[in-house]
């Protein structure tokens, strides 16, 4: 049994291995059907035969860090992190195993060893600079999954890194790159489930270990909304994501996370103290089989958009960021119009996402 165990586990490694290879983002593993893969944004089978219920339970179980294995029979959802041996170096991967119609599932997402660099990602590095040199506030990376907004996240983390003489905290669920030391700064990584019970622990708590920087990976609840707004307040520069399909709809986000008679004081706050958001969107290449293109918008809160935040005015933002090129604000439409002409997408493409389709 024991040799049955190592063989499956030495197969499950070698497949996630390949994947990484072929540049998958995510190996999924489902009953039913062939172990698929996405590629640059799409699907493709990975094997010639559907997996069977039992097998992907024990594949599972195979690839587990041992402490969670028990996991498997408590019937719920979890994340965890797995580490492989490759001749690059090690190979990582992010896990959601969850059950669906009574079966395990697991989507493993590769998480690559080395940070992107901005120009890889197509993320403009002056936009990054301004964003990490707010000595304090809140800045919002939005998107929907999968648009890279951890990766973002990361190699903003990395350029304070290297700038040096930043406390920097991270709250993640899971870690997904590590950060090793550049210089003076100093930088703790913890996961939640593993270090700390939530975001909101880990912010609250972090706020006690002399931060200049905390990033908290994703704000989900009232309670990490409330804190990260706070904590903005009170000196600290704060970089978080949320589930949005724009910028102003980050904002709308946070509001709406808090009772109604609640309202007014949270965007009276946010006004004071939100400084930018950036919404991700990775497209599909005009050339096929390469990397996707990524389109940003963004918004910086300069007076008008504060004045439309704290009076709920949500249109007037939308209107702050096409009138606010002067102050660094790019709307969707005009980045997708930019991959346009240096052929990163299709028109058509930048047709099917832009808000005003016409116009492109």
């Amino acid at each position: 049994m024991h040799d049955t165990n190592d063989t499956l586990r030495e197969q499950t490694e070698a497949l996630l291995l390949a994947a990484a290879d072929r540049d998958a983002s995510d190996v999924h593993l489902v009953p039913s059907y062939p172990v698929t893969v996405r590629i640059h944004g799409n699907m493709q089978t990975a094997s010639a035969e559907p997996l069977k219920a039992d097998q992907v339970r024990r594949m599972i179980e195979a690839i587990l860090p041992e402490p969670l294995i028990g996991k498997l029979s408590e019937g719920r959802n979890f994340d965890f992190s797995l580490s492989l041996d490759h001749a690059d170096g090690a190979c990582r991967f992010r896990g959601n195993a969850f059950l669906a119609q009574g079966d395990w599932c697991v989507c493993l997402r590769h998480v690559p060893d080395k940070i992107p660099t901005f120009d890889w990602m197509g993320f403009p590095e002056g936009l990054a600079q301004r964003l990490v040199a707010y000595k304090n506030g809140l800045v919002i990376i939005t998107g929907v999954t999968g648009s890279g907004k951890s990766t973002t996240l990361a190699a903003m983390i990395h350029l304070l890194n290297k700038q040096g003489g930043k406390r920097i905290i991270t709250v993640e669920e899971p870690i997904e790159y590590m950060h090793h030391r550049v210089g003076s700064t100093l930088i703790t990584q913890r996961e939640v489930g593993r270090d700390v019970d939530s975001f909101f622990e880990g912010l609250r708590s972090g706020l006690r270990q002399d931060p200049d920087v905390i990033l908290v990976g994703e704000i989900r609840d009232r309670e990490t909304a409330h804190m990260a707004i706070s904590a903005a307040e009170t000196g600290h520069l704060i970089l978080t994501t949320l589930h949005t399909q724009d910028a102003k709809g980050a904002i709308t986000r946070m509001v709406d996370l808090f009772p109604h008679e609640a309202q007014d004081d949270i965007r009276a706050q946010l006004a004071l103290s939100l400084r930018s958001v950036v919404s991700q969107h990775l497209l599909p290449s005009a050339v096929a089989g390469e990397k996707r293109a990524l389109a940003t918008e963004v918004l910086h809160v300069n007076n008008p958009v504060r004045v439309g935040i704290k009076f709920g005015k949500i249109e007037s933002i939308e209107s702050a960021i096409q009138t606010g090129r002067r102050d660094g604000m790019v709307t969707l439409d005009d980045d997708l119009g930019r991959l346009v002409t240096e052929g990163k997408i299709t028109r058509e493409t930048a047709r099917h996402f832009a808000k005003d389709p016409n116009a492109m």
